[in-house]
């Protein structure tokens, strides 16, 4: 089971994996809204951005779509110079927590 909790969840498995980025120094932020099923919100400490999650069920499969607000334009340009590389990691990281979950993960 996965828990997020506004604030963070220091004792999930996500809080660990939080706790592991501040003890190397790249940060995290915390979460500001929890929707089970539906919506994640949470502050990233690296250039002040917000980032909204939201899961919308489609024809049996899930819709993930991510949207990330930034505080200034060069935050903004700074954030897509690393962007294909970090989302693409992000994404990988969603698909092994998946199949750890025992759901059927994997992109199509």
């Amino acid at each position: 089971m996965v828990a997020f909790c506004a604030g963070g969840c220091p004792g999930s498995i996500l809080g660990r994996r939080i706790a592991s980025h501040r003890r190397s120094g790249s940060g995290f932020g915390r979460y500001l809204e929890v929707n089970p099923h539906a919506r994640l919100v949470w502050t990233n400490e690296d250039g002040g951005a917000v980032t909204t999650v939201t899961f919308e069920e489609k024809g049996g499969r899930t819709l993930l779509v991510m949207h990330e607000l930034h505080p200034t334009k060069e935050a903004l340009d700074e954030a897509l110079a690393g962007m294909e590389s970090g989302t693409h990691e992000t994404f990988e990281q969603l698909d092994e927590l998946l199949v750890t979950l025992g759901t059927s993960g994997g992109r199509s």
